[in-house]
């Protein structure tokens, strides 16, 4: 199995989203962008797609909705050259409909948050790209990560070949964790940066080898 170490913004303002961006240009293979709009979590992230137009040609950007019906999010950020979309089930009114919408755009996944079940989505593994589950509450940055989140990932992977990303709380000792439980993607928010952003990817990428 090919794995993935993905860098994670979240963040309010743009001059500190585009400083990480420039920190991780030189090593990412793509960045994970985290859209807050004060109505799915009590928080809220820079909303203008605008800006990233800078940069989504030079590498991959993805989108993870934490919004109130993420299908309204995705013409605006596919045309700003985003092209992966991760939507929230716990918000999304018609999972079938932001799915084939969001797969003429570009790559589609479900996000399925810390008190959800995948028996809640309602379209085949299949016809997704990317599953991405929790392992904190999502919102904010910085988070421990909770373990019992790990046998949605085992269950997931039981039934489907689909790519899991997992996101919350990845350091070098939950990366392994999350792995052995069957996830292949992995988002690293407040680890990546709390160092040398390239030293810390590196580490992160060491500990999957083992």
């Amino acid at each position: 199995m090919k794995y993935s170490i993905i860098p994670g913004i979240l963040e309010k303002d743009w001059p500190v989203i585009e400083m990480k961006i420039q920190q991780v240009l030189p090593f990412a293979k793509a960045i994970h962008i985290d859209l807050i709009d004060g109505k799915f979590a009590p928080n809220t992230t820079f909303l203008d797609p605008a800006p990233f137009k800078k940069y989504t040609q030079d590498i991959p950007f993805e989108l993870h909705m934490m919004v109130d019906e993420p299908i309204n999010f995705l013409k605006p950020w596919a045309d700003a050259g985003f092209r992966r979309f991760i939507g929230h089930i716990e918000k999304m009114s018609d999972q079938v409909e932001f799915v084939a919408k969001a797969q003429l755009l570009g790559e589609v996944g479900l996000g399925v948050d810390q008190g959800s079940e995948i028996d809640a989505i309602e379209v085949p593994l299949s016809d997704l790209d990317v599953l991405l589950f929790m392992t904190v509450k999502a919102g904010f940055s910085n988070q421990e990560f909770v373990e019992k989140n790990l046998e949605k990932i085992k269950k997931a992977r039981e039934k489907s070949f689909v790519s899991i990303e997992v996101d919350g709380g990845i350091n070098d000792q939950t990366i392994l964790r999350a792995k052995e439980s069957g996830a292949d993607r992995f988002v690293a928010t407040s680890f990546i940066f709390k160092g040398t952003p390239q030293e810390q990817y590196k580490k992160l990428q060491e500990t999957l080898l083992h």
